[in-house]
């Protein structure tokens, strides 16, 4: 059962919003109107989030695929969607193990009952946690993970929630320093190159939602200074790795990321 206090209906989260973006229904009706607002202040907002969960996918196909990792730690993860982490990880690699962090009791319901393994090789599993917390979250994270051995670290989207770049470089410090060498960070976040994001999210804030702050695509980069870069670096996220396209170009936008090993 859903934790009442916890669930707030009548207050926007930006997990169901995306879940709106994406096609989903695992939303309410507060999050319809604050996600058609945004569509409104910001008409590419619906094709960034596509092109994020694209990332993700890319990405992780890389790390199981080509960087040989069994073990993803995906902190905020969101509402379940299309071709999620450990789908996507146990579908290269089917004794990969997912953990999935998130702290909204929504998210908690349906990672529960949708979460589950696509393998009887891996493993999945799913803390209720904050990423303000990484010690509690890698202690939790233990049960599940072998952190003598290689982890995938992965912020999707998540980590304009912090306050400050101060924390949010903590924040990413604090998990890359409880995983071996050898192990990656796989991050991605929309920057402030675009005023009509900004205008979107600074539209969020006044809704009674948690705060989402655009950085600048220097202060992004910077979450993985003493990482080495895997090829292409540092770039818009339509530009890392793309799939090939039919028809038409891929376009940049103001959504940066990369993915990088820990020496």
């Amino acid at each position: 059962m859903l934790d009442e206090q916890k669930m707030r209906t009548d207050i926007p989260h930006s997990a169901r919003i995306w879940n709106y973006w994406l096609g989903g229904k695992d939303n309410y009706e507060v999050d319809q109107l604050a996600g058609e607002a945004a569509i409104q202040a910001c008409p590419d907002i619906t094709t960034m989030a596509v092109q994020s969960r694209q990332f993700l996918i890319r990405s992780v196909r890389y790390l199981a695929a080509e960087a040989g990792i069994r073990q993803f730690l995906d902190i905020g993860t969101g509402l379940p969607t299309m071709q999620n982490t450990h789908e996507v990880a146990q579908g290269v690699a089917p004794e990969a193990r997912v953990v999935y962090v998130d702290n909204d009791p929504l998210v908690l319901a349906h990672a529960k009952a949708l979460l589950v393994n696509t393998t009887p090789e891996g493993e999945t599993r799913y803390i209720d946690g904050d990423f303000n917390d990484p010690d509690g979250i890698v202690e939790a994270a233990r049960a599940v993970l072998d952190f003598d051995k290689p982890v995938a670290v992965m912020f999707m989207g998540v980590l304009g929630h912090s306050p400050t770049v101060e924390h949010m470089r903590n924040t990413v410090s604090a998990f890359m320093d409880a995983v071996p060498s050898g192990s990656y960070l796989s991050l991605q976040d929309g920057s402030n190159e675009d005023p009509l994001y900004v205008a979107l999210c600074e539209g969020y804030a006044q809704t009674g939602g948690v705060p989402y702050i655009p950085r600048s695509a220097a202060e992004i980069r910077a979450c993985f200074d003493g990482l080495d870069m895997v090829d292409p670096g540092f770039v818009s996220i339509t530009e890392w790795r793309p799939d090939p396209v039919e028809v038409g170009e891929i376009r940049a936008n103001c959504g940066y990321g990369a993915v990088a090993r820990k020496p």
